[in-house]
C-alpha cells in the first residue's frame, strides 16, 4: 500500500520537483501545500505518513509547523524532515532539539531524498511494531495458564487447617488467592445467622479477586473444607500483569462471566427448585470439583452435612432425610465419612 508524503514548500520548482520524484517510485502518493497554514490543514485533514517541510516560508514558518503538529494529538508522530537551505549549527540544532526526525539541505540528489524517507518510515513501523500489545486471541487456553501460573511464582503459601477463615465478609483485599491444594468454600450468611454456600474452590481455582478488581471490601466469606495450601498472590503483582498481559484481562473477565452465569442458576434453584433437585445439585456441584471425582460417572466426595445443607440452601434434618431417600434409591452409598456417588447423571437427571 502506498506511503502518503505530504511536501509542505513555498518554491515552486522545489516543491514539483520533489513530488514529481517520489510520484516516480511508484511507492508514494504526493500532496503539496504551498505554505505553511495550508501545509498544516492538510496534515490534519489527510494524515500523512512523513510531512517534507520547508523551514524558511511567510506567515507560517516551519518551526511554526512542527510546532502546531507536535501539539496535535493526531499528527504528533507522524515523522518530520526538515528542507533547509541554512547549513548553520545553530538552525539544524534548533530543528532537532524541536522534534524533527530528520533535515535535508539543499539542494538535495534524488537517492538522498529517497533514503531519508525510507530511512524514517521502516524506523516508525518498527516502534509501531514494538509498541502493539499481542492480540489476546493468538493466545492459546495452554499458554493462558501458564501466564496465570506465573502469577503465584515464587509468593508466600499459607496453610489453612478444616474450617479455618481465609478470609471474611468486611475483609479489605489485600490478596487474590489460588488453591494450591485442598478444598475450599464461600457463602453468606441469612440475616437469622444460618449460611449460604455460593462456590466451592479446588486445585488450581483462584477466588478473591471480584474485590480487588471492584476496589471493594469482600462480600463473602471463604473457609476450607479440609486442610488446605493457599497462595497470596498480592494485588501489586496481579495488576502489574494485567498491564503488562492484557490476555490476562480477558482470562478474568471470562472467569467473572462464569460465576455470574453460576450465581445466576443457583438463584433460579433456590427460587425454583424442589429440595430433592436441590440437594441433587448440590452433591453434582460437589462430586464435579472434587479432587477425588475420577474421569468416569462415579465419585467420591467428603463434605460435612453442615456444609452439603449451606449449599443447597436448606436445613441438616432435610439433608438427612434426603441422602436416606437417595441411599434407599441406590444413587448414592455411605463409606464412612464420606459418600459414593452412583451415578452423576442419574442425580443430574432428578427433576423433583
Amino acid at each position: 500500500m502506498a506511503k502518503t508524503i505530504l511536501i509542505i514548500e513555498d518554491n515552486l520548482e522545489i516543491r514539483e520537483g520533489t513530488a514529481e520524484v517520489l510520484e516516480l517510485t511508484g511507492d508514494y502518493t504526493v500532496l503539496t501545500a504551498p505554505d505553511g497554514k495550508k501545509g498544516v490543514d492538510m496534515a490534519l485533514k489527510h494524515l500523512p505518513d512523513l510531512i517534507l517541510c520547508d523551514i524558511m516560508m511567510p506567515e507560517l514558518d516551519g518551526y511554526g509547523v512542527l510546532y502546531m503538529l507536535t501539539k496535535n494529538e493526531v499528527t504528533a508522530d507522524i515523522p518530520f524532515i526538515f528542507l533547509t537551505a541554512k547549513t548553520e549549527r545553530s538552525d539544524l540544532r534548533k530543528a532537532m532539539e524541536m522534534g524533527a526526525d530528520d533535515y535535508l539541505t539543499k539542494p538535495f540528489d534524488d537517492i538522498e531524498l529517497l533514503n531519508a524517507i525510507e530511512s524514517r518510515l521502516r524506523k516508525r513501523e518498527k516502534l509501531a511494531l514494538k509498541a502493539r500489545p499481542k492480540n489476546p486471541v493468538l493466545f492459546t487456553e495452554e499458554e493462558q495458564e501458564v501466564l496465570l501460573h506465573g502469577l503465584v511464582k515464587d509468593v508466600r503459601v499459607k496453610n489453612f487447617k478444616k474450617k479455618q477463615a481465609i478470609y471474611e465478609s468486611g475483609d479489605t483485599p489485600v490478596f487474590i488467592y489460588f488453591l494450591v491444594k485442598g478444598r475450599a468454600r464461600s457463602f453468606l450468611f441469612y440475616q437469622d445467622g444460618r449460611e449460604l454456600s455460593t462456590d466451592i474452590y479446588v486445585d488450581s481455582n483462584f477466588f478473591g479477586y471480584e474485590a480487588v478488581l471492584l476496589n471493594e471490601k469482600y462480600s463473602d466469606n471463604v473457609t476450607a473444607l479440609e486442610d488446605c495450601e493457599v497462595a497470596l498472590v498480592p494485588k501489586e503483582k496481579f495488576f502489574d500483569l494485567m498491564y503488562d498481559k492484557p490476555v490476562i484481562v480477558r482470562k478474568f473477565i471470562q472467569l467473572l462471566s462464569g460465576n455470574i452465569r453460576d450465581k445466576e442458576g443457583q438463584m433460579l434453584g433456590f427460587a425454583y427448585d424442589t429440595v430433592r433437585k436441590r440437594v441433587a445439585n448440590a452433591l453434582v456441584n460437589i462430586a464435579e470439583k472434587s479432587v477425588e471425582t475420577p474421569d468416569g460417572d462415579e465419585a467420591l466426595i467428603r463434605i460435612s452435612r453442615d456444609d452439603l445443607a449451606a449449599l443447597a440452601g436448606t436445613a441438616n434434618e432435610t439433608i438427612s432425610r434426603m441422602l436416606a431417600d437417595f441411599k434407599d434409591e441406590h444413587l448414592i452409598t455411605k463409606e464412612g465419612n464420606a459418600i459414593r456417588i452412583a451415578s452423576i447423571n442419574k442425580l443430574k437427571s432428578i427433576k423433583f
